[in-house]
């Protein structure tokens, strides 16, 4: 399995990521989990690289995948769903703030801006309505299907 978790900086991506890899973990589904922020450069490369060094690992992939290219990319993998995840762009900024690691304020306006919404997704869940809790338990839910 490979689960793409993408949307604009400041959606949630990283913090549903942690909360649902310790929730699969509790349940017994171990997955190796990619950040973007993890690289400096030719982040979607490598990160494409890394997975497919593993293929048969269940993948948790942590990501804007802001170009339609990156994400049908991956998307194009055996068992790979995309999750997207949304929220506005004032929520977006009022969470980078909050962030110890907060991108500057021109970045998150200007990847809210360029985004390219999937032509299609798996599931598109949005943060601003929904709590962590209930967005982890969602996907937390929908990855329970494939099984």
């Amino acid at each position: 399995m490979k689960l793409l978790l993408c949307g604009p900086p400041g959606v949630g991506k990283t913090t549903v990521a942690e909360r649902l890899r310790d929730a699969l973990r509790a349940a017994g589904r171990e997955l190796r989990v990619l950040h973007s922020d993890d690289f400096s450069r030719n982040t979607y490369e490598q990160m494409y690289e890394r997975v497919l060094a593993d293929p048969t690992a269940d993948w948790l992939l942590d990501g804007t995948f802001y170009r339609r290219k990156y994400q049908e990319r991956f998307r194009a993998l055996l068992d790979a769903h995309l999750v997207h995840l949304t929220a506005s762009l004032e929520t977006a900024l009022e969470r980078n703030q909050a962030r110890e690691d907060a991108i500057d304020e021109r970045g998150v306006r200007v990847m809210h801006g360029q985004f390219e919404e999937p032509e299609t997704t798996d599931l598109t869940l949005d943060t601003e309505s929904s709590s962590v809790e209930e967005t982890v338990a969602a996907v937390e839910r929908y990855v329970s299907t494939w099984t």
